[in-house]
Order: C-alpha cells, then sequence, then structure tokens
C-alpha cells in the first residue's frame, strides 16, 4: 500500500505542478517583470540599490538566473514539478498520520479540498500576514531570519488548524488560535528602510495573485490527492476483501 500511496501523491504533484506554471505566468510573471524594471532605477534614498539581487523570496532576475542552461520558464516548470511533488508527499504523510480516509467518489475528493485548502491557510495565507509574497526591488531581511520565522510560523499555523479541525475539545481550539496567532506577536522580521522604487498599487496586486494562485495550485492538489487516494483506498479494501 505503502507503495501505491507514493505514487498516487507524486502523481497529484506532478499534475498540480505543472497546472501552476500557466497559472503563474497569467499574472505573476507579467507582474515581476514589470517589477524588474524599476530595480533599474535609482532609489529615491540611494538606500535600495542592492534589494533586488538579494531578494529573500528567490525571484529569479532575468536569464543570468537560470539553472543547467533552462531561462525562466523551465526553470519554473521543473520548481513547480518539484512542489507539487514535496507538498503532495507531505499531505499524504499527514493524512495518514491524523487517520483521514478518503472514501471512494465524491466524498474523497472533498476531503482532499478540505486537506489541501488548510495546507493553503497554513503555508500562505497565515505566514503572508507577516511576510506577504514581495517582488524584487523590495528592501529584504537577512534570509535566514525570514526563513526561521516563517518555518514556525507554518508550523504553528498547521498545529492550529488542527486543533480547530479535527478536536473537539474547546480548549482544544482556544489553544488552536493561539498557535495561529503567536508568530504575529512575535513579529516577523522587517527591513530597517522600507522604500523602493516599485510602485504600492504593483505589491499590493502581486501579494493578491499569489495568494489566489496558490489557492488555485493547493485546491487542485489536494482534489487530486484525495481522488487518487481513494482509488488506493478502495483497491486494497478489495484486494482484502477477495
Amino acid at each position: 500500500m505503502i507503495v501505491r500511496l507514493l505514487l498516487a501523491a507524486l502523481a497529484a504533484g506532478l499534475i498540480a505542478g505543472l497546472a501552476m506554471t500557466p497559472a503563474q505566468y497569467t499574472k505573476i510573471v507579467p507582474l515581476i517583470l514589470e517589477a524588474e524594471t524599476y530595480e533599474t532605477m535609482p532609489a529615491a534614498d540611494e538606500v535600495a540599490g542592492e534589494a533586488g539581487h538579494a531578494h529573500a523570496d528567490g525571484h529569479e532576475h532575468g536569464d543570468e538566473a537560470s539553472i543547467l542552461g533552462f531561462g525562466r520558464l523551465g526553470n519554473t516548470i521543473l520548481a513547480n514539478i518539484a512542489a507539487g511533488g514535496g507538498f503532495a508527499l507531505l499531505l499524504a504523510g499527514t493524512a495518514m498520520l491524523i487517520g483521514l480516509r478518503f472514501p471512494q467518489g465524491g466524498e474523497g475528493v472533498r476531503r482532499g479540498l478540505m486537506l489541501g485548502a488548510a495546507a493553503w491557510f497554513a503555508v500562505q495565507l497565515a505566514p503572508g500576514w507577516g511576510l506577504p509574497p514581495e517582488l524584487p526591488g523590495f528592501p529584504y531581511v537577512d534570509l535566514v531570519e525570514r526563513q526561521v520565522w516563517w518555518i514556525a510560523a507554518v508550523i504553528l499555523s498547521a498545529g492550529g488548524v488542527y486543533l480547530i479541525a479535527l478536536r473537539p475539545e474547546w480548549i482544544a481550539k482556544v489553544a488552536g488560535v493561539a498557535l495561529i496567532v503567536a508568530p504575529h506577536l512575535y513579529g516577523a522580521p522587517q527591513p530597517a528602510d522600507i522604500s523602493s522604487n516599485v510602485p504600492a498599487f504593483l505589491a499590493s496586486e502581486y501579494t493578491t495573485a499569489s495568494l489566489a494562485t496558490t489557492l488555485f495550485f493547493w485546491l487542485l492538489l489536494g482534489g487530486l490527492l484525495g481522488f487518487f487516494l481513494s482509488r488506493v483506498e478502495d483497491g486494497d479494501a478489495v484486494a482484502q476483501a477477495g
């Protein structure tokens, strides 16, 4: 069963990762390209000259960011496939850990969609309250500081979602809310200077587009995972009955 579960997760991740690329090129990539044009402009206070070149979100800045000779599109496809497979395995493992079953038919897909929505909240939305997706050209904070805070926020948010959604005790739900809020009370690392040539409306549009695109990715990944895992569980049930 483990092998079939892994194959099901990888199949869901591959499809979701491939579908993510055209979704990104619809809105996100054009916004990144537009923001990169502002990076070459002198900042008003001459502070943000190096900001884009060490941007903590790891955006690709032109053709010099190519990996193994691929351009921006090739890098994006490879990154999305890798992320899709990794996140699918993580979701499948989480489902097994909490004992979530995926019945045959629409119920399995529905549970997968709920799992994907919960993952989107924990991985994208909740951490985004403190560290929203940023365009190239914005002032940056040390990458290690950002990663430590982001990982802590994801872990605490995931624990909070679990307590709120799956535990019946009221004290567990209160604890879940506390876990989600805790990293934001502590505070995300912020740059000392927030000046940037990139217009604020462009940054706001990018944040909204990023959250919408990742919501599409997580719902698609969760729905596919629920469908494939329901087939795995149904096949195992038939084998045991035989």
